[in-house]
């Protein structure tokens, strides 16, 4: 089962109310709350695709950059404390930076299940 749905370049989340019996979603990876909902999963898909074209019609009209989703930024908290040191000394003793270490390792991981 897929719980995303992705619409010019943003990934909207998918959640199910029993409750009052809906659909619902928000886009994910920015820091403007964009949300959506529907009884139907076309409705739900609509109204997630007009949210979105809303968000960008704002932003032009308001005359300011659309947040980009899931940027190229990204803040890790190790589980375990020595973890950090760990990469920067195999890193170092690579001659990659930190950063190169964890895109590489990140990549391979994601071309090794298909993602």
């Amino acid at each position: 089962m897929n719980n995303i749905m992705q619409y010019k370049g943003y990934v909207g989340s998918v959640e199910f109310s029993e409750n009052d019996g809906i659909l619902f979603g928000k886009v994910q990876g920015i820091r403007s709350l964009i949300s959506y909902e529907g009884t139907s999963v076309q409705e739900l898909l609509d109204d997630f695709h007009g949210a979105v074209d809303d968000y960008l019609a704002s932003c032009a009209e308001e005359g300011y950059e659309p947040e980009a989703a899931f940027n190229d930024r990204l803040n890790i908290h190790f589980k375990k404390p020595d973890t950090h040191r760990r990469i920067a000394i195999y890193a170092m003793t690579h001659d990659q930076t930190v950063n190169n270490f964890i895109n590489d390792t990140v990549e391979e991981k994601l071309n090794a299940i298909g993602a």
